[in-house]
């Protein structure tokens, strides 16, 4: 004779203490309505920076977390500006992007010495980019989509990570930037998998000392554009 199921006790007095049952129908249209409307919960003074702000914020909150920001007018500067970061870190001159449109309109002739490849990131892949569809301000954190356009492997694998994200792209909120993305992709076709990255991987578990790359790539480099 089987005993009595210590979960269904729990829950049974849950709903006991709050007098609804399991069919209550009240209760399934409150989440099938918060479902559909995505109300915000109450958002601090720091996810609502003025328009003006923003960008600093974003990069403020990014470098403290020890990334490098750097900011370009148009997409024809960003090969120069990728040639100098490796160069300057003794970094090999060759990357791995996606198929993502925005990277492949870029001009990267104008920096001969660079080799980029496409595809998914790969295991001996030493620097790798990827587009950010849009990013919180609040926090200094990316948003980056799955898909061919931006593998998640590039986002993991190398030891080097480079970020693009348009100015425009950069929000304030965690919630702006989900609002983003439901706009983008439409409301119940989101990508697999949204990455949330806010510095280079990092860990403090063994003794309390930090150890870059412990998950992840130890560099990340983001750049603005616009």
């Amino acid at each position: 004779m089987s005993g009595p199921d210590p979960r269904g006790t729990v829950l049974g007095a849950i709903r006991g203490a709050l007098d609804v049952g399991d069919t209550d129908e009240r209760r399934r249209a409150t989440v099938q309505k918060r479902l559909e409307r995505h109300p915000a919960n109450l958002i601090p003074q720091q996810g609502r920076p003025k328009a003006s702000k923003r960008i600093a914020q974003f990069t403020e909150k990014l470098e403290g977390q020890g990334a490098t920001v750097a900011r370009v007018k148009q997409a024809k500067d960003i090969p120069d500006v990728v040639a100098a970061y490796l160069r300057e870190n003794n970094l090999p001159a060759k990357f791995r992007t996606g198929a993502d449109p925005l990277l492949a309109r870029i001009p990267w002739a104008k920096a001969p010495s660079l080799t980029r490849l496409e595809g998914r990131g790969e295991g001996s892949d030493a620097v790798a980019m990827s587009r950010a569809v849009t990013a919180a301000a609040e926090t200094g954190t990316l948003f980056l989509t799955s898909g061919a356009d931006n593998p998640t492997t590039l986002n993991f694998l190398p030891d080097t990570h480079i970020a693009v994200i348009r100015a425009d792209d950069i929000l304030g909120s965690y919630e702006d930037a989900w609002n983003s993305l439901r706009d983008t992709f439409g409301e119940r076709t989101l990508p697999r998998t949204v990455n949330l990255i806010s510095g280079p991987s990092r860990t403090a578990d063994i003794e309390q000392t930090i150890v870059m790359g412990a998950h992840g790539p130890r560099r990340l480099h983001v750049i603005v554009l616009g």
